[in-house]
């Protein structure tokens, strides 16, 4: 079947950390869609016929609405109205693989809305058991190019197919002839990105639980029909496939890749994990960071929280407290005149406890400098539960460690450090990482500001002078890393 790709204790804070690779709330879903918006919420379609919503694409609940049953949906907004398409039985469900692949619009995703009706199903393709394709695990790509719009299908019974689409429609292209583009996998799904048209699929086996070794691939074409080859040159056709995502962090058998574009630079891929094992073996909702290395699709990691340096890419220097710099004590010897018979005595790192008195007790601002591994330069980062989340993570609290001296944004949309932490919006931060690996960072909300914030990010305009600026991921003054030295 197809799956594809959205104050604590410290003793809670590492519970936690461990134990979130997937989503929170009840994120138990099986072939999940790609993650739709429809007015301010998230949804994604499942099995079955239902799905999942969330408020902030953090905490999903179910409650979202497909008739038909069957399998492995796919949706995608196209206009003013949402284009859901989904297979009604195969992939041995059943006992066969006599498969019908079918369409339906709706207006709205939220059934609580007077718009919510779904048009009759269309069928769009069909396998009759026999031959070598199972009409399921569908997927929709209405391409950026062309507006044109395509659906591939398909398990490992038999094929992959790319059929055409109406986009005005939902219909199949009048005398259409499907195409096969892929075997040795299913749940495929179809993205364009930089002139490249890449088709993921998955690859190994469903349904066992933690027994299962479901993992996603990729090719690529310059055509939409193919050939999609992959980093080594071998057609998908044939068994290629270069690896994006496999098991990990106690979760395993993703599939179902789905990808949602955040914002430029910031992008997210959704899919199924079939056993998450802190969640007793269930099939749950995943999303992590979609990276881009060499023109080729990868699953980052999600970002948990620890102890760092909080590295600019502007330059390389690190955000600081700005506080005196205090010299450490060592024993100097000549370097043209050292005995090598004398014992080397380490010299341990400079502690908090040496110089915290030496900081204001106020507020501190913030500066970046060369990073020299200091108490003032070492911050701790932990997710704040309670406060919620964007699409794919909670916020974070950033604070020198050791400490309760917190990072906040401020109303003049600079920065400063507060003696505690008090959990307004303004001490919580955003941490997405980019599609080439750095992070952006981003207050919550700045104060004086009623909505979320979405533009404003930790910002390097000058060397040493860290403030909030407005996202520009073309800049490395927008992007910045963690480093644990």
């Amino acid at each position: 079947m197809k799956t594809r790709a959205l104050l604590l204790s410290l003793a809670f804070l590492t519970s936690f950390v461990s134990q979130t690779i997937a989503q929170v709330g009840a994120p138990y879903i099986h072939d999940p869609s790609t993650i739709a918006e429809c007015d301010g919420k998230y949804y994604t379609f499942g099995t079955g016929s239902g799905g999942l919503i969330s408020d902030d694409g953090w905490t999903w609940h179910g409650g979202a609405v497909r008739p038909g049953g069957g399998a492995a949906p796919d949706v995608l907004k196209i206009g003013d109205r949402y284009l859901v398409i989904y297979g009604a039985t195969g992939g041995g469900l059943g006992g066969g693989h006599n498969g019908r692949i079918l369409t339906m619009w709706n207006k709205t995703l939220d059934p609580n809305s007077p718009d919510f009706h779904y048009s009759e199903a269309a069928e769009v393709a069909a396998s009759d058991g026999m031959e070598d394709n199972d009409a399921i695990d569908p997927c929709l790509l209405l391409d950026p190019t062309t507006g044109r719009l395509w659906a591939t299908y398909g398990t490992y019974f038999g094929d992959i197919r790319l059929i055409e689409l109406d986009p005005a429609t939902g219909f199949r292209i009048k005398d259409n002839k499907e195409k096969s583009i892929a075997i040795d996998c299913e749940a495929t799904d179809l993205i364009f990105r930089d002139g490249w048209y890449y088709l993921l699929g998955t690859h190994g086996t469903c349904c066992d639980g933690v027994n299962s070794t479901y993992n996603i691939v990729v090719g690529r074409s310059k055509h939409v029909e193919g050939p999609y080859l992959d980093n080594v040159g071998r057609d998908m056709y044939h068994g290629g496939g270069r690896l994006v995502i496999a098991a990990g962090d106690r979760v395993t058998g993703p599939g179902h890749f789905g990808r949602t574009i955040i914002d430029e630079g910031v992008e997210i891929m959704s899919c199924h994990y079939e056993a998450d094992f802190d969640q007793g073996g269930r099939s749950v909702l995943g999303i992590r960071p979609l990276l881009w290395k060499n023109g080729w699709p990868i699953a980052g990691d999600r970002f948990r929280g620890g102890s760092f340096e909080i590295e600019s890419e502007r330059r390389g220097y690190a955000l600081e407290l700005a506080v005196d710099f205090v010299r450490m004590a060592q024993k100097r010897e000549a370097w043209w005149n050292l005995d090598p018979n004398t014992p080397v005595v380490p010299i341990p790192s400079q502690t908090l406890s040496e110089v915290v008195e030496t900081w204001p007790k106020g507020n501190i601002p913030v500066r970046c400098g060369d990073y020299m591994f200091r108490p003032h330069q070492r911050w701790t980062i932990t997710p704040v539960a309670e406060a919620g989340g964007y699409l794919g993570n909670t916020y974070f609290r950033i604070a020198i460690e050791g400490t309760d001296r917190t990072l906040a944004a401020t109303a003049d949309m600079e920065l400063t450090t507060l003696p505690n932490f008090t959990g307004e919006d303004e001490q919580l931060w955003r941490i997405e990482q980019l599609t080439d690996g750095t992070y952006r960072i981003m207050p919550k909300r700045i104060p004086g500001h009623d909505e979320l914030n979405t533009h404003y990010v930790l910002f390097s305009p000058a060397d040493s002078t860290p403030t909030l600026s407005e996202y520009d991921f073309n800049s490395d003054n927008s992007k910045w890393n963690f480093r644990n030295h």
